[in-house]
């Protein structure tokens, strides 16, 4: 059930005369301060303004009109016209009660299910993934499992860069300086060595090899023989490393289509747009102006060339013709919001007006020096390697904490935490914004950090071994949920909030959303264990109830860290 939802139809239906129901019920949001009651309804404030009228005055007709049972007490009215609403205690305990068997954790399906694309990660193949990547991928696999949780039907697309100039340089690096012994070893090394080789006498100036790789990209998309054939040989070998990465990260795609497959279609993506007066000549080249910008969207290069726009066109063609998608959401970095204008302009111009596209942007890694975060040596830091790294850093932190552990046990946590802080670091950030790597924090045991998450989890679970019961008696027992300590009611509220909160996540495209709420979740867990004892209850009942909200609390904690796509251990 979703808590804020259910308030804000209550407060639509008691709008004053004049005012707008949709905007009355989105001022109500959770309070910040609980000494301000659950949630609080601010509409009266703008409205008032609106209608030259009393804000007080309002928010008492408000107050004495809103029918909130049995979920709430009546709002009370505060300062110059804010209304606090309570929920009742009563309510939320019988609410609690059905979740202790609810394995979706009060979440409703939605009336009208949507279909949503999410194209993440898109990593070139032609060499290996590095630190730049991670990014989007989690924060779209992130997403894709969000809104799958509420029910959607998602399909993860994974947008490859397996096409274009990046293998006409390898192309050109094989037919020049391959080295068959390093390939045979290590093939996705060499085919990266020729790629970086092929990039540094380009970036000399050396007009030869530009020429050179320019040849080599036009007989691969003209079907010439031997670049087809060395193509296919080689894309195997890219896919399998790509896929160890994502086997690690626990990413799986329901559909990896590369630029390649779009290749046959760029022509008549071109065609239709000149066709219907959309696309024109300018110097040269096939391209699209869109108003209010001075760049046009080019389609088709003055020699004759496709690039990515034109690839993006026929995307967009290819998923409304397939999936019918309600929502596609494009899962890159900020740098591209100019593209991604000029794309989705062009797109509606073109007829795809249904789809709601949207660049889902995020902000850039930084060192501890606020720089772009790359190695000692100025390079970008490889995506395995980092995962590595966290992992080692982690074991440290594990030996620290659980020396009793065995060293199996000790790589396997190590494994979890180190891979689930590099996750939440990036995923607890406004993905909008740049963020600062730092080990030391991300594996911190206390903060808003992965690993406390994981510990909180770990810990309610030595609560059920200490007390040598399983947390499926408890369910099974279906105790009834006590709140008579402030400490219970403040979890129990907001245990409550899941639904909404995956809701607001989903709505504003921020996983960070999610992060602040388990983090306070796991706050309120703490607060409740140290001021109501569990295992030593006054009584069988209350030592019950305690239980059921502690497996409450972690099912919670484990379903929501794994929408984050991070896992749990028992033992830390």
């Amino acid at each position: 059930m979703n808590v804020l939802e259910r308030l804000r139809q209550s407060f639509a239906t008691a709008t004053p005369e004049g005012g707008d129901p949709a905007s009355f019920a989105a001022a109500v949001r959770p309070s910040t301060d609980s000494k301000f009651g659950d949630y609080q309804a601010n509409g009266c404030m703008a409205l008032a303004k609106a209608l030259q009228k009393n804000p007080r005055e309002l928010a008492n007709r408000v107050a004495e009109t809103v029918d909130l049972a049995p979920l709430a007490e009546p709002p009370e009215v505060a300062g110059p016209g804010f209304l606090n609403v309570r929920l009742v205690d009563s309510w939320v305990a019988q609410t609690l009660e059905t979740l202790i068997a609810d394995e979706a954790l009060g979440i409703a399906p939605p009336a009208r299910p949507k279909t949503v694309v999410v194209d993440y990660s898109s990593p070139n193949v032609a060499k290996p993934m590095h630190v730049g990547h991670i990014r989007s991928t989690v924060i779209g696999e992130s997403l894709a499992r969000i809104f799958a949780a509420l029910g959607h039907q998602v399909i993860r697309d994974n947008h490859l860069g397996d096409w274009g100039s990046q293998f006409g340089m390898i192309l050109w690096g094989w037919k020049n300086h391959r080295d068959e012994v390093a390939f045979a070893a290590h093939p996705v090394a060499e085919l990266a060595r020729l790629y970086r080789l092929a990039q540094a006498k380009i970036k000399a100036k050396e007009p030869s090899v530009e020429d050179a790789t320019r040849v080599e990209t036009a007989k691969l998309h003209a079907g010439d023989a031997e670049n087809r054939a060395l193509w296919e040989r080689f894309m195997p070998y890219c896919l399998a490393a790509l896929k160890d990465v994502y086997d690690r990260l626990g990413v799986k795609f329901d559909v990896e289509l590369g630029e390649s497959f779009y290749d046959s279609m760029l022509a008549g993506v071109v065609a239709d747009l000149e066709s219907k007066g959309i696309a024109q000549v300018s110097e040269g080249a096939t391209v699209v102006f869109v108003e209010g910008t001075k760049a046009p969207l080019i389609v088709r290069k003055s020699d004759g060339a496709y690039n990515y726009a034109t690839t993006d066109l026929a995307t967009i063609k290819y998923r409304e013709e397939t999936w019918k998608p309600d929502e596609v959401l494009y899962v890159v970095d900020h740098r591209q919001g100019d593209h991604f204008k000029l794309l989705f302009a062009v797109a509606r111009r073109w007829g795809y007006e249904r789809t709601d596209l949207e660049h889902v942007a995020f902000g850039t890694i930084l060192g501890t020096d606020r720089k772009p975060f790359k190695t000692r040596d100025g390079d970008v830091v490889g995506l395995e390697s980092l995962l590595d790294e966290g992992v080692a850093e982690a074991l440290k932190v594990v030996q620290e904490i659980s020396p009793d552990l065995e060293p199996e046990q000790h790589q396997r946590v190590a494994e979890v935490v180190g891979l689930g802080s590099i996750k939440y670091a990036d995923l607890s950030q406004n993905r909008q914004s740049d963020y600062v790597f730092d080990w030391k924090k991300m594996l911190a045991m206390n903060g808003n950090t992965g690993a406390y998450l994981q510990y909180a989890y770990a810990r309610i679970q030595s609560i059920f071994r200490k007390g040598e019961i399983t947390p499926e008696s408890i369910r099974l027992q279906r105790p009834t949920i006590a709140l008579s300590h402030p400490a219970e009611r403040a979890l129990g509220v907001r245990l409550l909030r899941l639904p909404e909160t995956l809701e607001l996540a989903a709505l504003e495209l921020k996983p960070n959303i999610l992060t602040d709420y388990l983090f306070d979740l796991a706050n309120a867990f703490s607060s409740f264990f140290e001021e109501c004892p569990v295992l030593k209850a006054e009584s069988t009942e209350r030592r019950n109830s305690r239980l059921a909200l502690a497996d409450i609390t972690a099912r919670t904690l484990k379903f929501g860290l794994d929408l984050l796509g991070i896992e749990v251990v028992d033992r830390m």
